[in-house]
């Protein structure tokens, strides 16, 4: 996991953030990119999830952010760019106590045949299905 980089000005400049270019062999993944009206305000409902920020980019003070959140080696995009993904975006996330999840935001899971669930929709409308494998 990349360190947290601390919120400055520093971070607000036309540079890629640190790790972003191939510096070396690149593990394949996929990383889903949620739009959200306000930066902030999403990095810090995602850490009810248990997600940290990576980092933030803004082309120039005052233009839209794009910030990396980690929970573990599970990444998400938050973008406050227009056209950057839909509204209301479906992304299902694998956790090992789906309970615990449920007790922060207070909902109760559901069982479906292949795992314990809870469904969050995030401040944009995002929607989260949160779950945690049965036994097979």
């Amino acid at each position: 996991m990349r360190p947290r980089r601390e919120h400055s000005s520093a971070k607000h400049n036309n540079r890629a953030p640190p790790g972003f270019w191939n510096d070396g062999p690149v593990d394949e993944e996929v990383i889903p990119v949620l739009y959200v009206e306000d930066a902030r305000t999403a990095v810090a409902w995602y850490a009810r999830l248990g997600f940290a920020e990576q980092w933030e980019h803004r082309f120039e003070p005052g233009l839209p952010a794009f910030v990396e959140v980690a929970r573990g080696p599970v990444r998400l995009f938050l973008s406050e760019h227009e056209g950057d993904a839909r509204p209301g975006t479906l992304v299902y996330l694998r956790v090992r106590d789906v309970d615990a999840v449920a007790a922060e935001f207070g909902v109760p899971p559901q069982t479906a045949p292949w795992a314990r669930e809870i469904e969050l929709r995030d401040p944009d409308g995002n929607r989260l299905r949160v779950g945690t494998p049965t036994a097979r």
